[in-house]
């Protein structure tokens, strides 16, 4: 037979696209075509798959080949479908068995050696063929990266010559056998224990651990800002298995190499201020996730806030109202979730020691305006927590007693709990039409806050802000309603509200 049909799938976005490669080989002078949108590094793959076949121990066909990659309206890109080309063209030559290649998927990129080389987005991959019974053929060195997807059929490979004594029946592959329980880990996180001092904002870290908020660490040089940015990860309560899954695609479609050791893990990602708007949102020629998609269900930390170009920064507003980033080109789209938490470190002023008793500071009220002004105020609504990180006046004796971050994470996954029940969002990501019905306040707390509000000239969105991190504080407390307490320490977390004024 000479028409031979391979099921394999592109990579767009966090989709995996099938794709149905078809090999034809009729009489005429040696050629071999591909067709179906390909891009420079898929028309390529005839050079490497005729170099594979051949040390193979296979005649490669002199006559004329044709490979189709339907649909062809989608673009086509990457490595990935060598194998398939080579597995069409090796069952159309009548060396495979065609029956059963329907049961089978695909992908993989082939050396002139015949081995077998890793791709990406195999993550996505693995899913969408589970869903669709398929059995998955791709590189062994991806196999891990697969068998995440339970339920799954994944068969590794580390060459060409293998998946073909498999297809003829000859030496089965051994099927990669996914982990059957989920079980995300809690060691290998900073711990809250090194941090000495700074009560008041390890007390902030804990709030926005447990109610999902954005923080900012307003403080001089040397105060611990980093260093509380840093802990929060392993206070967060643990990811459940679809936010794994999730969390690892994101990673498995991006130019991170698949680490197992990530696996469940809460990303921690911290782009340096010269990063650019593409770098930290996504984007480019063939859409990419940036850092605030690869901070998915993690922390998203940027220190020395207002280095940043502000232009890299308003491109942050959307995704953290939103928690989904959408990159569009002429000719592509995509799509990449961004639910992470914003955490920011900033110095009070330019020379970063304005309040600091141990140094004085020069900056004159303008430069301070200037300074601050570099972070647009619908941002600044954004962030939940506004601390200020004092330098400690002496040096810090070791605690007695420190409180753990196994004792912080305990707190804070009850507070979560109560939380995920009441709404099935942790707080921070509350509905506007739920904060009234969920975030009511008696007759003594609405007037706190209308105080409070014509006082700092609060926003809608500040206003929401505060309520949704009083309820936040009241579920620490077991509490079922918002109390004075709770509403009082919310406003107090509003710093550059309260200070604007002042510089």
């Amino acid at each position: 037979m000479t028409l031979a049909v391979v099921n394999s799938r592109a990579s767009l976005g966090l989709e995996a696209p099938p794709v149905v490669v078809e090999v034809h080989i009729t009489g005429g002078l040696p050629k071999t075509s591909i067709v179906g949108l390909p891009e420079t590094a898929v028309k390529e793959s005839r050079d490497r798959v005729r170099s594979a076949i051949i040390n193979a121990c296979v005649n490669y066909p002199h006559r004329r080949i044709t490979v189709n990659l339907a649909p062809a309206d989608l673009p086509k890109e990457g490595g990935r479908f060598d194998l398939p080309i080579a597995i069409g063209i090796l069952a159309a030559l009548g060396r495979i068995p065609l029956q059963d290649l329907k049961r089978y998927e695909f992908i993989g990129e082939l050396a002139l050696t015949g081995e077998l080389r890793p791709v990406r987005s195999v993550l996505t991959t693995a899913l969408m063929a589970r869903d669709c019974g398929h059995r998955l053929v791709l590189p062994v060195t991806d196999a891990e990266e697969a068998a995440l997807a339970r339920g799954s059929s994944v068969l590794p490979a580390s060459s060409l010559l293998q998946v073909c004594a498999h297809l003829s029946g000859d030496s089965p592959i051994t099927p990669r056998v996914a982990n059957n329980r989920f079980t995300p880990p809690r060691e290998g996180y900073e711990g809250i224990e090194d941090v000495r001092g700074q009560y008041r904002a390890k007390r902030a870290l804990e709030i926005a651990a447990a109610g999902g908020h954005n923080l900012l660490f307003i403080g001089p040089p040397g105060s611990g800002k980093t260093m509380l940015a840093t802990r929060l990860p392993g206070v967060l309560p643990v990811m459940s298995e679809p936010e794994a899954l999730e969390t690892a695609a994101v990673q498995s479609v991006s130019t991170l190499p698949f680490s197992s050791k990530l696996w469940g893990r809460r990303p921690f990602r911290a782009p340096h201020h010269t990063a650019s708007a593409v770098a930290l949102v996504g984007g480019g020629a063939r859409p990419r996730p940036g850092e605030a998609s690869l901070a998915h269900n993690g922390v998203l930390f940027l220190d020395e806030l207002p280095e940043f170009d502000r232009r890299v920064l308003e491109a942050l507003r959307e995704p953290l109202e939103s928690g989904r980033i959408s990159i569009s080109r002429a000719a592509r789209q995509a799509e990449y979730p961004a639910r992470f938490q914003l955490v920011a470190a900033m110095n009070p002023c330019p020379c970063g020691h304005l309040g600091d008793a141990t140094r004085t500071c020069r900056c004159t009220s303008e430069q301070i305006h200037r300074y601050r002004a570099r972070i647009s105020g619908p941002l600044l609504d954004r962030i939940d927590l506004h601390v200020e990180v004092p330098r400690p006046r002496q040096p810090l004796r070791e605690e007695a007693a420190p409180v753990t971050s196994a004792i912080v994470a305990t707190r804070v996954e009850a507070a979560r709990a109560r939380q995920l029940e009441r709404s099935s969002v942790a707080n921070a990501w509350l509905a506007p039409k739920a904060i009234d019905k969920i975030c009511r306040l008696g007759p003594a707390e609405r007037g706190l806050l209308d105080t409070a509000i014509r006082r700092f000239g609060l926003s809608q969105r500040a206003r929401h802000r505060v309520l949704k991190v009083a309820r936040t504080i009241a579920d620490l407390s077991a509490e079922p309603e918002i109390r004075s307490a709770h509403l009082g320490e919310a406003i107090g977390f509003r710093v550059l509200d309260r200070h604007l004024g002042d510089c």
